[in-house]
């Protein structure tokens, strides 16, 4: 009789392995207890010297819907409100959280920012400044989506709803009204030590790791003028020096090995592809720049996180990138400096254009030049094109 049982108890285990999902494909688990995964990413700019360069966008376009909570109230020239006039050495972007559970689960959120300050989330939390606390919110598998959507917005925002997390439901309180979505949302601006130091010497990218901590796989990249290479480095050494990518690689080949770095990471593979979606466009734009995963041990310094009750599985995904100023671009950018002094309107119009078109990397790019500019028209037109109230091309 004991080992009829011992062979049943045998079964049964074997059964629920088999049916729960736990294997290398990373499928998501049927098991009881509640799981919590987080993705998200930061930029920083690489200074001269390797170190992150404190910066502000200067005209960078919101990507979020309109239902989404942020610290801006209103637009100011080509800044968008408080958030833009915010100096720090990092931008963090996106982090989300995905819950997991067999049934429905009450469960408290916090995620402190020691060295920032929190300026966009959703949904609606108790308290936001350099934490965010969502107090008690619901997670609840199978519960019918009731998500808010904002159809005039082409934003990369929804794709992170692409995953089989359950829906989380934060409660109404102070006259505030329930609110659900797939995920928490949350971001924000800081300062703080990043563990990879990045900079440009001649045709060569230096890297080297200022943390204790080790870096996992890193991406070099470039695109120039839509021409892609990539270097994938698995056994960084601590610090080395690498060519800049050959052009010959496709996006497709970048993103099947993005996306097995990302699930190695931990991430499911719904998230790690709802990811890639997410930030598609951005991360391969024009320039050069590096991937990296954050450290574990990093990401929970720089971001504490107490759930309760305590998740029986926590995996914590955040991506970093390391944007370079290359020598082509700041000559670039020079030459339709010059031309804003043109007496055409259609010339200057055309240059301010054309500096808009980097985006929220235009003032770095503009303080990168002015550091080594001894034309004084050149330099008294950056001090213009930075300040927070000028418009970039006008008089």
């Amino acid at each position: 009789m004991t080992v009829a049982l011992l062979i049943l108890a045998v079964v049964v285990v074997v059964t629920v392995i088999k049916t729960s999902g736990w294997n290398s494909a990373k499928v998501v688990p049927a098991a009881s207890g509640l799981i919590v995964h987080e993705w998200g990413t930061f930029t920083s700019i690489a200074g001269k010297d390797g170190v992150a360069l404190e910066w502000r966008p200067l005209n960078g376009a919101s990507d979020l819907p309109k239902f989404v909570y942020t610290i801006q109230n209103h637009d100011e020239g080509l800044r968008h409100g408080p958030k833009a006039d915010l100096t720090a050495a990092v931008r963090m972007e996106t982090p989300v959280l995905y819950f997991y559970s067999a049934g429905e689960t009450d469960v408290s959120v916090k995620v402190d920012f020691p060295k920032g300050k929190i300026t966009e989330w959703y949904p609606q939390a108790r308290s936001v400044n350099t934490s965010i606390d969502w107090g008690r919110l619901k997670v609840m598998p199978g519960a019918a989506f009731n998500f808010p959507i904002a159809y005039s917005d082409n934003s990369r925002y929804y794709a992170a709803r692409e995953t089989d997390a359950a829906p989380v439901q934060v409660c109404g309180t102070n006259e505030k009204s329930v609110q659900q979505e797939k995920f928490l949302f949350y971001r924000g601006v800081g300062t703080f030590d990043l563990p990879l130091s990045v900079k440009l010497e001649r045709q060569s990218v230096v890297l080297k790791n200022t943390s204790k901590d080790r870096t996992g796989q890193i991406i070099l990249f470039e695109n120039r003028r839509g021409k892609i290479g990539y270097q994938l480095i698995d056994d960084f050494p601590g610090e080395a020096t690498y060519q800049r990518p050959t052009l010959d690689k496709t996006i497709d080949s970048l993103l099947q090995n993005l996306k097995r770095t990302l699930i190695a990471s931990g991430l499911y593979e719904k998230e790690a592809a709802a990811m890639i979606k997410t930030w598609r466009d951005s991360w391969f734009e024009e320039g050069v720049r590096v991937f990296y995963i954050l450290p574990r041990q990093t990401t929970d310094a720089v971001l504490p996180i107490t759930i309760e009750p305590r998740p029986a599985e926590l995996v914590r995904v955040l991506v970093g990138r390391a944007e370079v100023i290359t020598p082509e671009m700041e000559k670039s950018v020079r030459a339709q400096v010059k031309l804003l002094s043109d007496p055409s309107p259609q010339v200057r119009e055309a240059a301010a254009q054309a500096i808009r078109e980097h985006g929220r990397f235009s003032e770095p790019i503009l303080k990168s030049i002015f550091e080594h500019e001894g034309d004084e028209v050149i330099r008294k037109r950056i001090r213009q094109l930075i300040e927070p109230s000028t418009v970039v091309g006008a008089e």
